[in-house]
């Protein structure tokens, strides 16, 4: 997501993934869709801090960042709780949900 990588997104995700941001949910390619048309694009991100936890064959992955990007060309920084969550079939781990929370102090 950070540089558009629509075959990364592709690769650790699955097709039917959820997104969850401020005000919007969608599934794989609207996601992609944002990135590569440039209505969001990344200009910087902070990792403060992430932690993983695993659960059999679930990984939950949460990630303290501060996320600066265009959005429909105008700038904006929010501090973010990245939730990802993984699913393990055989050896492989799958992305299938991936959510923004916005930290309000």
């Amino acid at each position: 997501m950070e540089r558009a990588d629509e075959p990364g997104m592709r690769e650790i995700a699955t097709v039917n993934c959820n997104f969850v941001h401020i005000g919007i949910t969608c599934k794989l390619d609207r996601e992609i869709g944002f990135y590569t048309s440039g209505e969001f694009k990344p200009t910087e991100i902070k990792f403060n801090s992430q932690n993983v936890d695993i659960y059999g064959d679930t990984a939950v992955v949460i990630t303290d960042c501060n996320y600066g990007l265009l959005l429909n060309g105008k700038p904006t920084t929010h501090h973010f709780a990245v939730t990802e969550v993984y699913s393990k079939s055989g050896e492989e781990w799958k992305l299938v949900t991936f959510s923004f929370t916005a930290f309000v102090y």
